[in-house]
């Protein structure tokens, strides 16, 4: 009696699968569509974007290109090579992928630099230092870069409350920032604190050797000598 009983029981279990089956065939099959769609969809996506990926690098390496070889040329700094490279960075820095657009940005504003439009070179080194997009490292050297065209000129205050938080241990351009402070330091008239600044840089192991050389020789100049 126990063996009928289960083979009912079964038959009905069966019977309701297959009526279930039946009403929600048309379900299952949607979403194995879906499923399959979308990993034909970012299967394709994966490939666009490294297609992308790959014509940014291509672009960047020829504006870069450019811009090397039109530091290279002597002569008037609105010359038609550097004209043509800024014109290739700023499409770079308006159409590439955040990385590459921030790194147009940062070229352009070198190049600016050198060819003495110094606010149109800040005003790149600003967009990227506030851009919050950009990797940070790249926001704190665009930010020093920033600072360091205006040490002679600029606010001193403004000036310091940019360099301050570059010089946060760890920072891979705090010994820069801290040189920068010291300079500004002198331009000051501040000089026990720019010493003080530039003997920590002098006998600094982490800092850069060309920091802890610039260090020295600022105080020889100052008549002190490296680490007193």
């Amino acid at each position: 009696m126990v063996d009928i009983f289960d083979e009912v029981d079964e038959d009905l279990r069966a019977e309701r699968a297959a009526n279930l089956l039946k009403r929600y065939a048309w379900l299952i099959i949607a979403l194995v569509l879906a499923v399959i769609g979308a990993a034909v969809g970012w299967q394709f996506w994966i490939r666009w974007q490294n297609a992308q990926d790959l014509a940014a690098a291509q672009r960047y390496v020829t504006a870069q290109t450019a811009a090397d070889a039109a530091t290279e040329q002597p002569g008037a700094s609105t010359s038609p090579a550097r004209t043509a490279a800024l014109a290739a960075l700023d499409q770079q820095a308006a159409s590439a992928p955040e990385g590459y657009r921030t790194l147009g940005r940062l070229r352009a504003a070198g190049l600016k630099a050198d060819t003495r439009d110094l606010p149109g070179a800040i005003a790149l080194w600003d967009q990227v230092a506030g851009d919050s997009a950009a990797d940070p490292l790249l926001r704190d050297l665009a930010s020093l870069m920033a600072v360091q065209h205006q040490l002679d000129h600029g606010d001193p205050t403004q000036l310091e409350a940019r360099l301050k938080p570059l010089t946060a241990p760890g920072n891979p351009w705090s010994a820069l920032a801290r040189e920068q402070l010291a300079l500004l330091d002198l331009r000051q008239g501040k000089l026990s604190e720019a010493k003080t600044a530039l003997r920590a840089l002098s006998v600094d192991v982490i800092a850069p050797n060309g920091v802890r050389q610039r260090a020295g020789a600022l105080l020889t100049g100052l008549g002190e000598a490296p680490g007193e």
